[in-house]
């Protein structure tokens, strides 16, 4: 009876420590002030190119009515998760860089762990969606029409964007529901579900490291199937007899296969990597490698490439600058 009493007390007394955090400390990017304002210009030039960037595909694609293509639609979304990844996480860390600040309450810390899932897993899946429209495109150009019609598209974007949500609702829920009595620091820069694991005094949090586990064994569903894609688009390139077509099929796939690449290795191993191989730069590290470099990049690396969005991009730009 003494026993059950104990126990019965002990968890009570988990669940009120629980219930009475209302804010996390987060892991300052510097221990120095010059390093913390070096840090705070540095992730400002990263938002600001990753701002301007996607805003002009955004609008060149919206804008652009022969844009109004499968490919340049699934951009046009790829672009809005880049710009809820960049607006999640940078501003509240440039904040703290230029304030000197750690804080950050239960209820804003509760919203960056669920939209940063919600991009990033929308995220992943426009990206998988993209590896079939190229697929479809080179593999099978007869059948483009039918495959990837408007409805089509429309469709497989919205399953995109819903299983973002259900994931990301998915974990927000499992994780803000365990029990917290380890304190409230965070050794990371925003809101990571490994980190607010770590103050879990429950062995429930073993159950949201099996739904990681679970999400990590999808995504890597999606990168086979994407590397089996690639696999047959390549073979379809090296059989086209124009140097031109495969140099423009290859500057297409290849970078949108390095950045899939760099994405999930580092998610997957922040999420799922030992405790016993954690360190606060390690962490900091892959966090920004997979939260806040690909959705700077991907700009870059699509438009670039792509010489029909930088002429509607260069069209847009100075067409503005004759209007003022």
């Amino acid at each position: 009876m003494i026993a059950f009493l104990t126990d019965a007390h002990a968890k009570t007394q988990q669940v009120s420590n629980s219930s009475s955090i209302s804010h996390f400390f987060q892991l300052p990017l510097a221990d120095t002030r010059q390093l913390q304002l070096l840090h705070f210009f540095l992730f400002l030039g990263i938002s600001l190119a990753a701002l301007l960037g996607n805003g002009l595909i955004i609008s060149a694609v919206a804008c652009g009515h022969h844009l109004h293509t499968p490919m340049f639609f699934f951009l046009l979304n790829l672009a809005l998760t880049d710009l809820g990844c960049i607006c999640t996480t940078v501003p509240k860390a440039m904040h703290n860089s230029l304030w000197d600040a750690r804080n950050i309450s239960y209820a804003g810390c509760t919203a960056q762990v669920f939209l940063i899932f919600f991009f990033l897993g929308t995220e992943y899946s426009l990206l998988t969606v993209m590896c079939y429209d190229r697929y479809v495109s080179i593999c099978k150009p007869l059948h483009y029409g039918t495959l990837l019609g408007s409805r089509a598209c429309a469709h497989m974007a919205a399953a995109a964007w819903v299983s973002g949500f259900l994931n990301a609702l998915l974990h927000t829920v499992n994780t803000f529901s365990l029990p917290l009595c380890h304190g409230n620091a965070l050794d990371q820069f925003f809101c990571d579900i490994p980190q607010i694991l770590k103050l879990s005094c429950s062995h429930s949090y073993l159950r949201e490291h099996q739904f990681l586990a679970v999400s990590g064994l999808l995504a890597f569903g999606c990168f086979v199937f994407m590397v089996f894609s690639y696999v047959q688009i390549f073979r379809a390139v090296l059989r086209i007899p124009s140097e031109q077509g495969r140099h423009k099929a290859f500057s297409t796939c290849l970078p949108h296969l390095a950045v899939v690449s760099l994405f999930l290795s580092t998610g997957t191993f922040a999420n799922l990597k030992p405790p016993s191989v954690s360190s606060p730069s390690l962490d900091l590290a892959l966090s920004v490698l997979y939260s806040v470099v690909p959705p700077a990049l991907n700009p870059l690396i699509y438009s670039l490439r792509n010489q029909e969005l930088k002429a509607a991009v260069w069209t847009l730009m100075t067409g503005c600058f004759q209007k003022h």
